[in-house]
């Protein structure tokens, strides 16, 4: 009878299925088209597995190998049993006398013997069953291992997302992430460093002391301090807080950074809501402020958004500055640039930044005017090649007027205006930094 594979491959359009008694090899391989066709990841799967088991058949092969012991022998024991017949017939066309021939024959016999017995301690098999059992130990490890492997490192039947659709779930992500209540709540415990037991005592009695005057800025302060040398990260934000209340219109920004920096340590790393939102506040009146930014840097990378964190870690790595987020930076944008898809080598430290310099006690001013003007001329350098970050310019202004180049300083400060004034932030920030230069009142 003849195989009806038309009704596997090309369905007939009736009522009544079509039955195949004797489907046949081709209609099997077109069945499982359509059905990967309806499960795409199924192909992925298929060649993960086929890929898993040639590498297991690469590595077990040779354990299952049996070995040839009728086959032919090794090749230098032939080669001594070849001379052993030659010393017979040179012995019987006269070109050997006996003697001769027999201390050949002794010689030629002593290597066909040695030869004979590295063979046989080379050729010596494992018991099969052995054999069988590491093979089949090698093959479970390797398929199960694989697949444990991308369990844990991939992302089983996660499709290909759109950028959009990445944008779009990772402002879901941070929409919806935790409070900073629900942060320290999960947070886990920190040890507390080994301090004096006087120390501690006294922090004790600060606790009870402080919350009896609400309107004692300095008491608020020395707790927020010493909770935060003793790493109680979360009492210490709460005294801060209160710092920041009763200082009402005089709080600084040192001071939200103070702040900031305590609730993300209180929630082990995590930026909430709260933490977003006073790093927003710090930034309006500080545009260029190292602590805001990087959190925010932080704030994309546990959001899925490493393009704009490496954006952010790149800007304040490659700034002419030393500090905690500079080096905070440093430590994270190679990562950020890696999911990021970006080929980034972090670069040398260029030297202490402008601020840094002026505040250096122990140096004179010669020094630390020639200091200045070395750096200046760098900057100046840089940003008429490569341009730079608002951050950068605003120190290049503020580099001349230090060094009393008024007039250069304020063709920078116009300069700069034209390139960043399309920015309200920019441009209050430009503002600033020139009326502290005293370029403009």
């Amino acid at each position: 009878m003849q195989k009806d594979t038309a009704c596997v491959i090309f369905p007939r359009k009736t009522d009544t299925p079509a039955i195949c008694p004797f489907p046949t090899r081709v209609a099997w391989l077109h069945t499982l088209k359509f059905q990967i066709k309806g499960h795409p990841s199924m192909l992925f799967w298929i060649i993960a597995f086929l890929l898993s088991v040639m590498v297991a058949g690469v590595l077990i092969t040779p354990l299952l190998r049996v070995q040839n012991k009728g086959g032919s022998e090794p090749e230098n024991i032939a080669i001594y049993r070849d001379q052993l017949a030659e010393v017979d017939r040179d012995l019987a066309r006269g070109v050997l006398e006996e003697a001769e021939a027999e201390r050949v024959r002794v010689e030629v016999s002593r290597r066909l013997l040695a030869a004979d017995a590295e063979a046989r301690a080379q050729g010596r098999d494992a018991p099969k069953s052995a054999n069988i059992a590491i093979a089949a130990v090698t093959g479970a490890v390797v398929l199960a291992g694989g697949l444990g492997l991308y369990h844990q490192l991939g992302a089983p039947g996660y499709p290909d997302i759109p950028l959009a659709a990445r944008i779009a779930a990772s402002e879901e992500i941070r929409e919806t992430r935790m409070s900073q209540a629900q942060a320290e709540a999960q947070a886990t415990p920190i040890q507390i460093p080994d301090f004096p037991d006087d120390y501690i005592a006294s922090i004790a009695q600060l606790r009870e002391v402080v919350p009896t005057r609400p309107d004692d800025i300095r008491g608020w302060q020395l707790l927020s301090q010493h909770e935060n040398n003793l790493r109680n990260y979360a009492a210490a934000a709460r005294a801060q807080s209160r710092v920041i209340a009763l200082k009402g219109t005089e709080v600084t920004a040192q001071d939200r950074e103070v702040l900031l920096s305590q609730l993300v340590s209180a929630a082990r790393g995590f930026v909430s809501p709260e933490a977003e939102q006073l790093a927003r506040e710090i930034l309006v009146e500080d545009i260029g402020n190292a602590a805001a930014r990087y959190y925010f840097g932080l704030l994309y990378l546990q959001t899925d958004r490493p393009d704009r964190a490496f954006q952010i870690f790149r800007a304040i790595t490659e700034e002419e500055r030393i500090g905690p987020f500079s080096d905070l930076a440093r430590e994270s944008v190679e990562e950020a640039a890696f999911r990021a898809g970006v080929d980034y080598t972090l670069p040398p430290r260029s030297g202490p930044a402008l601020e840094d310099v002026m505040a250096m006690n122990d140096v004179d001013d010669a020094t630390r005017a020639e200091m200045i003007g070395a750096m200046v001329t760098r900057l100046s350098t840089r940003l008429a090649e490569e341009g730079g970050t608002l951050i950068e310019w605003q120190r290049l202004i503020t580099g001349l007027s230090v060094l009393g180049e008024v007039e250069q300083a304020r063709e920078i400060y116009a300069e700069a205006i034209d390139l960043f004034g399309s920015s309200e932030a920019a441009q209050t920030s430009l503002d600033q930094t020139a009326r502290r230069a005293g370029l403009i009142e």
